[in-house]
């Protein structure tokens, strides 16, 4: 069976920096625009009526290394207001692409518009549920308890946005490998949704996007402007108050690529890169930028060996360090560390052109620059 959405299911009822939506459009609902859906044959069904989608209070509990932002914060609420999505959703939009090269808010919202225009009141007839219009056997593949409410829902956006990100990541996960295998060509991203469409076996059997996808790769990517400000980055500038209080996490700041915009020199997608890489020789020691307590240490597909620490808060608000592509960890989860401890060695793992740190801070649940909080080197 095929990983993706197959041409054959039902037609579905239910993260570049594009041109922006007009006022107007940014103020329109999405909730209430009909339901699009994919390539394939369309059985038209009557909707028993959209109902309106209702804040997710809960959703926002910062558990371990990774960023989601608070529902209070003005930041989320300034990307939903300009991309017409409710507030609720845009953590999860960033959380569920995180980590994931491939894969961004952007693409994951212009993905649930087009399945379900927003709607959580997708039909039972077609048998898709939720805001992503997940069927029952693609529930039990994709599907979990992604905000600890007790329950794993569908009809739950968050457990739903993170199970869509899943899926998606996991699809890139194997066109890349295809392509890299030379067995297909094209945009890893128009790859990725072919294979959510049709099946990566129908896009290694077409060499690329088969005729069957090529209506929903063109759909999606055509909405991908209306959400383009969820992939922007809503607080880059480090407390006035706070200063240069981080030490250097290797021992020469020199900077190979910084923090911003940029084209992933591996997958070809732009997207906000979340820190700085600083130059570093293979098996070069790193070192905790401030004392704090690990909270993620592991290998992941993207960042290789990463190392999260969290040094509690400044000013009021978290502040949270990452260090990613090691070639050894030499920390663990729940272990107190110092300024300057060694947490683990430079390397390349991941998605990576070669050895050298990549360094992020985290600051209230954001992705800031790290260079106005980093002390001079030496």
């Amino acid at each position: 069976m095929n990983a993706g959405r197959t041409a054959q299911d039902p037609a579905p009822s239910g993260a570049a920096a594009p041109a922006q939506p007009d006022a107007e459009e940014r103020r329109e609902q999405p909730k209430q625009r009909r339901k699009r859906r994919g390539p394939g044959p369309v059985v038209l069904l009557v909707l028993p009526g959209l109902v309106t989608l209702s804040g997710v209070a809960g959703f926002f509990a910062l558990n371990g290394g990774f960023p989601v932002e608070s529902e209070q914060d003005a930041g989320p609420e300034r990307s939903a207001a300009a991309a017409g999505v409710d507030a609720s959703y845009v953590p999860w939009l960033r959380k569920a692409a995180d980590g994931c090269a491939a894969v961004t808010p952007s693409l994951l919202a212009a993905q649930i518009d087009q399945l379900s225009g927003w709607s959580n009141d997708t039909g039972e007839l077609s048998g898709q549920k939720g805001i992503a219009a997940f069927t029952g056997d693609q529930w039990e593949k994709w599907g979990e308890d992604a905000d600890g409410n007790g329950r794993s829902s569908p009809r739950d956006p968050a457990d739903a946005v993170m199970a869509l990100g899943r899926q998606d990541c996991s699809l890139a996960g194997e066109v890349t490998g295809l392509r890299t295998e030379g067995r297909v060509n094209g945009d890893l991203v128009d790859l990725t949704l072919a294979a959510f469409a049709t099946g990566a076996d129908e896009v290694a059997g077409a060499g690329g996007v088969p005729d069957a996808a090529a209506a929903y790769v063109a759909e999606v990517k055509g909405l991908l402007s209306r959400y383009a400000s969820l992939d922007e980055a809503d607080s880059g500038a480090a407390p006035a108050a706070a200063g240069a209080i981080l030490a250097a996490p290797v021992p020469a700041l020199t900077v190979t690529s910084p923090y911003g915009s940029r084209q992933h020199p591996l997958t070809g997608v732009t997207k906000l890169h979340t820190g700085v890489d600083f130059a570093a020789a293979q098996g070069a020691q790193v070192y905790a930028a401030r004392g704090g307590q690990v909270v993620f240490a592991a290998l992941t597909s993207a960042y290789g060996n990463r190392v999260v620490v969290d040094h509690g808060t400044i000013e009021g608000k978290r502040l949270q360090t990452t260090y990613s592509h090691l070639s050894r960890i030499d920390v663990a989860v729940g272990q107190t560390v110092a300024t300057g401890a060694p947490v683990g060695l430079a390397g390349s793992t991941g998605l990576s052109t070669g050895p050298h740190l990549h360094f992020e801070v985290i600051y209230d649940g954001y992705y800031t620059d790290p260079q106005p909080w980093l002390a001079p080197s030496g």
